[in-house]
């Protein structure tokens, strides 16, 4: 038999086995939705641990009820275990791994007396992406949260005077919030913040105020919350910022595109090329969120919805791509930038023109202003040991530096990049390394 014989043989052959497996299998499927389904889930219980579930979940807000363990009502192809997990269904995998290991978990943990907080900065809607779309910034402010006798806050760093020091700050609503989350009364706490985030420059110290407060609460109230099929903390987080567009990048870092499913909150992380910079002019003057709303209008017409739609699907398949030449197409936008610029920021347009045409792969207003945001491409590694021909990000700062000048406009250039991490806990007494087990940074 010749060798091209041989091959077409053993083609066959793997072939029918294949189809022959496949027909099992699917005989097997059939088998099972045939059998009589009982309407309660059955979990393997430690012989220490009570029998059923229905009490133990303290923290479980939220939830989606296809990935609710406890829940009567669950849709019956999710909870079939036999259901094929393809690459994307991580919550329904981590819903198995939750019921397969255990009946009964403590979701609480023990409370602590201080701890400090690691937020980053953040960029709303890049433009088109109105409400929808942020990415996380590398400027971060810490917070120390600690028990005392009686309320305090003190701050130092950027924005220190105008942040305000009672409990109309975002922090501490942010500590209520999650003591009203765990169900415990809020004790006196003091509060120590060191800012490196401007203060009301379109760059989410609110948001970076609310999430940081959250955690810090959660931490020294002992209590943990699910984030699998819940996201439990963004929820918390959005409901106080009324959006998720800063709230999610400061909390999983990176860039994130979040929605509301009619349940929840829900949020994905986009792609960050690499290389990229963010190169912002930040004025001086304090941009008030509100004013920059007010100027919006409450309808717009079919042709700007499309144009802004066409534009947020562009900037998404640039990020996803790597395409930084498509992202000044997926920047532009017509539902709140021409309205701000026309009623705030005369500068706006002529510094995103200037920035792009000294190489910036795109600029646009960073959240509700007065920041404007520039990207630009080269950067590898560490900066400063590489030679600056081979970057935009200086002749990018020195003609938005320029209209500044131009318009009057007084402020500073910062240079950084988008940051991949979003907020963590850096320091907490007592830790929660032990002598079994170090966490980073021993925390």
């Amino acid at each position: 038999m010749s060798n091209d014989n041989t091959k077409l043989a053993a083609t066959a052959l793997v072939a029918s086995g294949f189809g022959a497996a496949l027909s099992y299998l699917m005989f097997q499927r059939q088998q099972d939705k045939n059998r009589p389904r009982s309407n309660s889930m059955t979990f393997h219980t430690p012989s220490d641990a009570p029998a059923t579930i229905g009490n133990s979940r303290t923290s479980f807000i939220f939830q989606d009820p296809e990935y609710d363990i406890n829940s009567g009502e669950r849709n019956n192809s999710v909870s079939d275990n036999t259901t094929i997990l393809m690459p994307h269904s991580h919550e329904e995998r981590m819903r198995r791994r939750i019921a397969a290991r255990m009946a009964v978990e403590d979701e609480n943990s023990t409370p602590r007396q201080s701890v400090t907080v690691r937020v980053p900065a953040s960029s709303a809607n890049c433009g088109p992406g109105y409400d929808c779309i942020g990415l996380a910034v590398d400027l971060w402010t810490e917070v120390t949260v600690s028990r005392a006798s009686e309320f305090e806050i003190t701050a130092e760093g950027d924005g220190a005077e105008e942040m305000p020091k009672d409990d109309s700050n975002y922090i501490v609503t942010g500590v209520k919030a999650a003591y009203e989350t765990a169900n415990k009364p809020m004790p006196p706490l003091k509060y120590h913040v060191v800012s490196r985030i401007p203060y009301a420059r379109g760059l989410g110290s609110s948001s970076a105020a609310i999430v940081a407060g959250i955690i810090a609460g959660l931490v020294l109230a002992g209590h943990r919350l699910p984030v699998w099929g819940s996201e439990s903390l963004l929820q918390i987080a959005a409901s106080i910022e009324g959006h998720p567009d800063n709230v999610a990048p400061v909390i999983y870092g990176g860039f994130q595109v979040g929605i509301h499913n009619g349940t929840r909150w829900v949020t994905e992380r986009i792609p960050s090329p690499p290389g990229m910079q963010c190169v912002m002019f930040i004025p001086d003057f304090i941009g008030k969120t509100s004013a920059a709303r007010a100027v919006l209008k409450d309808t717009i017409s079919r042709a700007d919805a499309a144009f802004n739609i066409g534009r947020v699907a562009f900037l998404i398949h640039a990020l996803c791509l790597g395409n930084l030449d498509n992202l000044k197409w997926g920047v532009q936008d017509r539902m709140h930038q021409p309205q701000r610029a026309e009623g705030l920021y005369q500068h706006l347009f002529p510094m995103i023109k200037a920035a792009e045409e000294s190489g910036a792969c795109c600029a646009f207003l960073s959240g509700a202003g007065p920041t404007v945001m520039a990207f630009t491409s080269g950067a590898s590694g560490d900066i400063f040991t590489q030679r600056e021909k081979e970057r935009t990000d200086y002749s990018v700062a020195k003609a938005m530096m320029e209209v500044a000048q131009t318009y009057g406009v007084k402020g500073r250039i910062v240079v950084t990049q988008a940051s991949q991490e979003g907020a963590r806990v850096v320091k907490v007494e007592p830790p929660f390394s032990s002598e079994f087990i170090k966490f980073r940074d021993n925390v």
